[in-house]
């Protein structure tokens, strides 16, 4: 790791706040490097001799409140501590913005491989098969966690979700982004085709296979789910939602790297996907399920449009944009495919 790693992070002074909370040694530096870019919230690895954390701040630029709000992400982490979920320990939460710039909390690094790409996917047939079902089950036990037991209940409101999603989502149409027609059409089928529904559980808002970390000896098996920065109170099958839009098959046109990684060989047809899921939580997701598949298109080209309005303005860090302009217009169109 290098200081340089990261432009505008003054590490004598983030390391004189951390000292007593991560019991740094004062005769070793504190090293930084970016992870992942910066796309949305910024995640930094931080290390002092064989110690490791992470530490996650918002985008240097235009920020959505409650996607942004660090505070709510590590309250969340707190709250899946000791539960079913694996999940990074929560450390250090600072709300002093002059730190570094911006409130910021930093977390435990937990060691495992995660898939970003479908280079990174050395896995055989039986391997991706076993991960297929390892993010369903895991999903599944977010979904039974016991919300009011463990202090998220405050994360929102279940009453009503589905319509909220839609109205936030198509709100972002007039916050500057790129705005196409299909987009416009697809926000008018969502905004006429919300589901009634009663189930409530705690959503992840992000679920998708680059953002759990697998056991570096049995990819069966997930040691954490990382990026809560999303995370609410609504209809569950919005994560399932978005685990089917990433789940891009051979044929499919995928948008990302990240939709690629399951077209390797094992990894389970959507329907399977969909099987295990209702096998794990003894629920049927019905026809409910199309609404929030195509939500999750949109709601991905929505942030991917938003991205890209960052990186125009300069305020994105790290490196791979320049390939991001045509991904919200493949979303919407399967997006638009789904939403018949």
């Amino acid at each position: 790791m290098t200081e340089q790693a990261v432009p505008g992070l003054d590490l004598e002074r983030l390391a004189a706040v951390l000292a007593e909370p991560l019991d740094l040694d004062p005769s070793l530096p504190l090293e930084a490097e970016l992870i992942g870019g910066g796309r949305s919230n910024i995640t930094v690895g931080l290390r002092q001799g064989e110690r490791e954390w992470v530490l996650r701040r918002p985008p240097l630029g235009r920020r959505l409140a409650t996607a942004h709000d660090m505070g709510r992400e590590f309250a969340v982490l707190g709250g899946l501590a000791g539960s079913a979920v694996p999940a990074p320990r929560p450390l250090f939460l600072c709300a002093d913005e002059g730190v570094i710039g911006a409130e910021f909390y930093v977390m435990e690094r937990v060691d495992g491989r995660i898939l970003r790409a479908p280079r990174d996917v050395d896995l055989t047939p039986e391997e991706a098969r076993r991960t297929s079902l390892a993010l369903v089950e895991t999903l599944a036990a977010i979904h039974a966690v016991d919300y009011e037991r463990v202090g998220l209940a405050e994360l929102g409101r279940p009453d009503g979700y589905a319509e909220r999603q839609v109205r936030r989502w198509v709100g972002q149409l007039d916050s500057g982004i790129r705005v196409t027609p299909q987009m416009r059409e697809l926000a008018a089928r969502l905004e006429g085709a919300v589901p009634a529904s009663a189930r409530a559980a705690l959503v992840h808002g992000d679920y998708r296979i680059d953002n759990v970390v697998l056991d570096p000896d049995d990819p069966g098996r997930i040691v954490a789910v990382l990026d809560w920065e999303m995370a609410t109170i609504g209809d569950p099958l919005a994560d399932l939602g978005m685990l089917l839009m990433y789940w891009c098959r051979p044929g499919d046109r995928c948008a990302s790297e990240v939709h690629e990684i399951t077209t390797a060989p094992g990894f389970v047809e959507r329907d399977e996907l969909v099987d295990a899921y209702a096998a794990a939580t003894g629920s049927d997701p019905g026809a409910d399920l199309d609404f929030f598949v195509a939500l999750a298109h949109f709601k991905l080209a929505v942030i991917v449009a938003g991205i890209g309005a960052r990186m125009a303005a300069g305020d994105t860090l790290g490196e791979g944009f320049e390939q991001i302009a045509e991904i919200p217009d493949v979303l919407v169109a399967r997006g638009l495919e789904v939403a018949l």
